[in-house]
């Protein structure tokens, strides 16, 4: 991989590329693979809204890519200043470069590369959470990313990825989150180590588990902060993090499915624990 794109340009160069043959546009293609993302510590984002998003919330850019048919677009032309501002390469493309950047028919016609940002949980502040939520080995980055985007809107603290979970920074996840990855602090470690990081949380923690013998409703989610554990879409939690939960709860299920997709879940025990924090207001109406 070149240095293209890990190489901050100067503040307000704009470069025209028609060619995805361009050693630029090479680079950024390769950050469809992790190995690339995680070497040059950046990703992909698609969209006006998701770019928008990550440059209010004061994520850092490297790269800004748009349409040459979204020229005349003064919103597009106002983030582009904004990226040319902060020190990113400004690109204009033609509509062939941007399906070789996101190696689909229907690009968006804005894409961007922003430095991957992640926390450390050796770090958090206790008395400023409420809810954490622990994903255990998740595989599917679809799954993922609509986590990340559920987790945001029910106001949860940070998501803590543990053991060998796909990556969040995939355009994929990315693309799922709607920009809510943005939003949401995210930790990774290993299962061992978050072990020894469970032993420092005093809040309640609850997983999923096919052997949970609670309804998922009788639990009482009014002590803060919590963490809710949820397990692989095969295997589920592994024995260890099961172990370490304080509450071991079940979704009832009255249909011939034997199991609920993981995001799905999730989601239900999520707004289940915020229930009484969440008001519905004309956003979400």
């Amino acid at each position: 991989m070149t240095q293209h794109t890990h190489n901050k340009p100067k503040s307000g160069q704009v470069k025209e590329i028609t060619s995805a043959a361009n050693p630029v546009i090479k680079d950024l293609r390769a950050l469809s693979q992790k190995k690339y993302r995680d070497r040059e510590g950046i990703f992909l984002a698609e969209g006006l809204k998701l770019v928008t998003d990550a440059l209010d919330l004061d994520w850092v850019i490297r790269t800004f890519v748009f349409a040459r048919t979204a020229l005349d677009n003064p919103l597009v032309a106002k983030t582009a200043a904004r990226a040319r501002a902060a020190g990113a390469l400004v690109i204009e493309a033609n509509n062939k470069v941007m399906e070789a950047i996101t190696r689909r028919d229907n690009p968006q016609n804005v894409i961007a590369v922003f430095e991957q940002r992640w926390c450390k949980a050796e770090t958090m502040d206790f008395a400023r959470q409420t809810l954490l939520l622990g994903l255990d080995r998740v595989r599917d980055p679809g799954n993922l990313g609509t986590i990340i985007r559920t987790a945001d809107a029910v106001g949860a603290s940070g998501i803590l990825l543990i053991g060998d979970t796909t990556d969040p920074f995939s355009l994929e996840a990315v693309r799922a989150t709607r920009g809510s990855v943005f939003a949401v602090p995210l930790y990774r470690l290993g299962e061992q180590k978050f072990l020894d990081w469970r032993r420092s949380f005093s809040g309640m923690v609850v997983g999923t588990h096919l052997q949970g013998a609670v309804d998922y409703r009788q639990i009482d989610y009014k002590k803060e902060p919590m963490l809710l554990l949820m397990g692989n879409e095969q295997q589920g939690l592994s024995d260890n993090l099961a172990a370490a939960c304080d509450r071991l709860a079940r979704i009832p299920q009255a249909g011939q499915a034997d199991s609920l997709n993981l995001a799905v879940a999730t989601g239900v025990m999520l707004y289940e624990m915020r229930r009484n924090h969440l008001t519905l207001d004309v956003r979400s109406a």
